[in-house]
């Protein structure tokens, strides 16, 4: 029975000895997880952990998502916020994509609509709502009617011509 006695105590120790050491384990896996970030890292110059807006203020639009990640209001994001800040700005950069996709269907639907533009000969691309058309016209005025097509676009912001003449 003793021994009995010995082997349960015994093999509870180990138990829980087993799991305090997987506890901590997981939990230092945790913390490594959380600092593995190396576009954080990256950022990071002065390597205190947070980054400030002049940290970050390379990164094209993100100014929002700093603000609206920095719950804390004190002007640093942690890597907590950090993570929050990089999910707002992929938000908004793919709307911004999604837009200029809008805006270059429309500037296409446009010039399908003038009768005298042979507007398959014309490419259109579009970024930040700036319109690029190229391509070919037959005349001057098929230059010109592609320009207004284009630039009454709801969404359009300029419109740079590479139209070529044949």
């Amino acid at each position: 029975m003793k021994s009995n006695r010995a082997f349960r105590r015994t093999a509870a120790m180990t138990l829980t000895v087993c799991a305090a050491l997987c506890a901590a384990n997981a939990t230092a896996a945790e913390k490594n997880a959380q600092r593995d970030d190396p576009k954080f890292d990256r950022l990071d110059k002065n390597r205190d952990g947070v980054l400030t807006r002049d940290e970050v203020r390379h990164i094209r639009d993100y100014a929002r998502p700093f603000l609206e990640a920095d719950d804390n209001k004190d002007g640093k994001i942690d890597r907590d916020e950090f993570i929050k800040a990089e999910f707002i700005h992929d938000r908004i950069v793919a709307g911004k994509y999604i837009s200029d996709s809008i805006v270059t269907a429309k500037v296409k639907a446009a010039l399908l609509k003038e009768p005298a533009l042979k507007s398959m000969d014309v490419s259109v691309e579009t970024s930040r709502g700036e319109v690029l058309l190229s391509g070919f016209v037959t005349d001057q005025s098929q230059r010109a009617r592609a320009m207004q097509a284009a630039i009454a676009v709801e969404g359009v912001v300029s419109v740079k011509d590479l139209l070529l003449v044949r």
